[in-house]
């Protein structure tokens, strides 16, 4: 008896009775960085980032593999991933805020600040993070960019190396969110 009365509440609290849900999905999310160097530009592309966007509460949560990233040398992807993120250990970065001022009724091209936490290498950081949002067909298409300081994600360069490695990452990011379906 005790069974049935949890899934009849996991159905009331999780089943959208609504035609029309305020949430929006993207799997294919795409996030570049860059890294500007003297020696040599290391330039990085992960295309399977998952975000969730709640229009009515205006939140959003990005969810991506680290070992995803896909760089032009392999020998590139194998130090970022082994001696950098160390991503064995740290295999997601995640992001989770609130989009300040956004007006779901505007049909125009916004500008808005997005403040949230993102955490990469196990460390998490307070950011604001300035977006552009378009609605388009009943869709929207975020996109952004921002830069992240090394030190402030205890990412740990040898000295040797330190000349080789920006200390201040630029990052990209368009997320293109369809209507979720449950």
């Amino acid at each position: 008896m005790n069974k049935f009365i949890v899934l009849i509440f996991f159905f009331i609290n999780f089943t959208d009775f609504d035609a029309k849900s305020d949430q929006f999905i993207t799997r294919q999310g795409q996030v570049s960085f860059f890294s500007y160097t003297s020696v040599e530009d290391i330039e990085a592309k992960n295309n399977q980032v998952l975000s969730i966007i709640d229009i009515s509460k205006k939140e959003i949560a990005v969810s991506m593999l680290m070992n995803a990233f896909v760089f032009k040398k392999s020998l590139m992807h194998e130090h970022f991933n082994e001696s950098y993120i160390e991503s064995d250990l740290y295999p997601k970065a995640t992001f989770g805020g609130k989009i300040i001022d956004f007006d779901p009724s505007d049909a125009s091209m916004q500008t808005r600040m997005v403040k949230g936490n993102l955490t990469i290498h196990g460390i998490t950081k307070a950011v604001e993070i300035k977006t552009t949002i378009e609605q388009i067909d009943g869709s929207y298409i975020i996109t952004g960019d921002f830069e992240v300081p090394v030190k402030d994600f205890d990412i740990k360069i040898p000295p040797i190396l330190a000349p080789n490695i920006a200390k201040i990452i630029s990052i990209k990011f368009r997320f293109e969110y369809q209507h979720y379906e449950k």
